[in-house]
C-alpha cells in the first residue's frame, strides 16, 4: 500500500515553465518541488508526467491532494495544516 503525500504547502505555487515535458513531484518528498527529484522511491507513489507546449506560468498543486494534477484545483482549502 503507498504512504500518504506530504504536502509541501497548503496553496498553489504560480511558476513560468519552460516548453517540454516535465514531472510532478505527487509525494510531497523532493527537494525540488514542485518537481520531482526521485525522492518517492519506495515509498509506493509516483511522479506525475506532464507536457507544456509553450513557455507559460502554470499554477502547481503543493498540497498534493489535487484531482487535476499537476495543477492546484482549491484542494489546499480544505485541508488543515498543521499546527505549530
Amino acid at each position: 500500500m503507498p504512504e500518504q503525500p506530504i504536502p509541501s504547502a497548503y496553496k498553489s505555487l504560480a511558476l513560468e515553465v519552460e516548453a517540454g515535458t516535465h514531472w510532478w513531484c505527487s509525494c510531497g518528498r523532493s527537494s525540488n518541488q514542485p518537481f520531482c527529484d526521485g525522492s518517492h522511491k519506495g515509498t509506493g507513489l509516483q511522479a506525475f508526467k506532464f507536457e507544456v507546449p509553450e513557455k507559460k506560468t502554470l499554477y502547481f498543486c503543493m498540497c498534493k491532494a489535487t484531482k487535476n494534477p499537476p495543477f492546484c484545483d482549491g484542494s489546499h482549502k480544505l485541508l488543515t495544516p498543521p499546527q505549530p
